[in-house]
């Protein structure tokens, strides 16, 4: 049988972007204002949430089943939010448990963890490689015979021969149709979950000015740096942030809580997103100053206009060739 694809896969949950939205008149639905932080000088019209944070063919293979799993997510979050709009987040555990799910799925279901997966899986197929050539050499010219009726005494010819046999391996395959990444960005989600489920769960809210949200939204940050560092593993953050609304955003950490913040924090959070983003930040189609903001933001930061995960697998593609 065929496995099951979707070919537009959703990184930012609708329902999370459906936030920041506002209904327009001439009944095109609920907009949100997009800023590219990689041409923050180009015009963006306002879009639909379906149109916003999404990636083509993210999980390649059998993506039914990382979407049933995002689903049982997702599915919690609109009561969960009410909760939050109505100020009583924690009157109800379940609620507190679909919040921080729905952070674990963005910081699992990014182009960060992507990135992660790809140096990970490039990085052990070197080493495998180069094992096989350093710690059994005649295993490996026997195997070249066998396969190929050839005497390899070239350091040269078995290293090519030992990169055959990596790539002859049911794991490279795997990885070659999708069907790795897939089970691995399931396992990986319950794994945070199960790490996260030690933390406790912060509401947000800035003393003034608004939220935007980046298409990796969930991002992992380390305080004790100005300004904050971002996207290290879980076990080295201080705490990983989500901004859900215009107004709200929520943090792990070591109580719960519901906190005003003040402006300058508001700031950093939002250049944290700016800088975090692959290719986009989101905001309420209104929010003229918080646009004008991202776009200065990511004019000072981000001048080179590459995304930060994209050009780590281009440098492993490049080294590989």
């Amino acid at each position: 049988m065929k496995a099951a694809q979707i070919s537009r896969q959703h990184l930012v949950s609708q329902v999370l972007l459906k936030q920041f939205t506002m209904a327009e008149p001439d009944d095109r639905g609920p907009q949100v204002r997009p800023v590219d932080v990689r041409y923050p000088e180009r015009s963006n019209k306002l879009k639909s949430t379906r149109a916003c944070g999404w990636a083509d063919t993210f999980v390649a293979y059998d993506s039914q089943s990382a979407e049933d799993l995002w689903n049982s997510v997702e599915r919690r979050a609109p009561d969960a939010f009410e909760a939050v709009h109505a100020g009583t987040p924690f009157a109800d555990p379940l609620h507190v448990e679909a919040l921080r799910d729905l952070i674990v799925l963005h910081y699992v279901r990014s182009h960060r963890y992507r990135d992660v997966y790809t140096n990970a899986f490039e990085t052990v197929r070197v080493r495998a490689r180069s094992e096989l050539v350093e710690r059994f050499p005649e295993p490996l010219r026997r195997e070249a015979l066998r396969q190929t009726r050839l005497h390899l005494t070239d350091a040269g010819a078995l290293d090519a021969f030992a990169e055959r046999l990596v790539e002859q391996s049911e794991v490279t395959q795997d990885y070659g149709t999708g069907a790795l990444f897939r089970t691995s960005i399931e396992s990986m989600f319950n794994k945070v979950r199960a790490m996260a489920s030690n933390w406790h769960l912060e509401v947000l809210t800035p003393e003034s000015g608004q939220f935007l949200v980046g298409d990796n939204p969930a991002v992992s940050v380390r305080t004790d740096t100005t300004p904050w560092s971002y996207n290290m593993a879980f076990g080295d953050a201080h705490s990983i942030i989500l901004p859900i609304t215009p107004r709200h955003l929520l943090a792990l950490g070591r109580k719960n809580a519901v906190a005003a913040i003040p402006r300058a924090l508001m700031d950093r959070i939002n250049t944290v997103q700016i800088l975090a983003a692959d290719h986009y930040v989101y905001m309420h189609p209104r929010s003229t100053r918080l646009e004008t903001f991202a776009r200065e933001t990511a004019k000072r930061w981000r001048a080179d206009r590459v995304s930060p995960y994209r050009a780590s697998a281009s440098t492993l593609r490049s080294k590989r060739s």
